[in-house]
């Protein structure tokens, strides 16, 4: 089959895009959307532990800002199945060059983009279609006690949401605003 994927760095370290090239011919296509091998470089010796799926109804909604904290800490992998979506990765990580910035890549079943989300960054997206569907592949389980997040809005963020933000979750709402000494997190 041959290579299935390129990988694109991005100005933060460890956000990356994974270009996935589809096989054509005259009955359609196939997209390879996870193979170990090929994503050796990304995932470093981590393994992927949980795989999930979520579908947004409404335009312009917003799910985020999320991460873990150690020690579960994860890395997601993120791809569209359905409609399209603003995918934002906020780096957070203590000591970081690019702490405190953002990357935004669009994602949809079209273009076979996948957002890489390392440990330490947040992650959050808006819906540009509605009925938005994107698969998750997690580094570490869920774990409830150590979910965490920032707000959407946050001003020292400065996120450029493409769209008027709407129907947030009451978590999401209630995500605090980074502190003025907020320094980081280590992972």
């Amino acid at each position: 089959m041959g290579v299935c994927v390129k990988i694109l760095h991005t100005a933060i370290r460890g956000v990356e895009v994974v270009n996935t090239i589809p096989i054509t011919d005259h009955r359609g296509a196939l997209t390879r959307f996870f193979c170990e091998e090929e994503l050796s470089e990304i995932l470093n010796g981590r393994r992927i532990v949980q795989i999930n799926h979520s579908r947004t109804e409404k335009v312009g909604a917003v799910r985020g800002l999320h991460y873990q904290d150690s020690p579960c800490a994860e890395m997601k992998l993120v791809r569209c199945l359905k409609g399209k979506v603003w995918d934002v990765a906020v780096d957070l990580r203590k000591n970081s060059p690019c702490f405190l910035r953002w990357y935004a890549e669009e994602l949809t079943p079209y273009n076979a983009r996948m957002l890489v989300i390392p440990e330490g960054c947040a992650h959050g997206f808006q819906v540009l279609e509605a009925g938005s569907e994107l698969l998750y592949l997690h580094t570490a389980r869920y774990n409830g006690l150590l979910d965490a997040g920032v707000r959407y809005s946050d001003p020292k963020l400065d996120i450029q949401w493409p769209l008027p933000v709407r129907d947030l979750s009451e978590r999401d709402q209630k995500h605090p605003l980074l502190s003025k000494d907020f320094s980081g997190i280590t992972v």
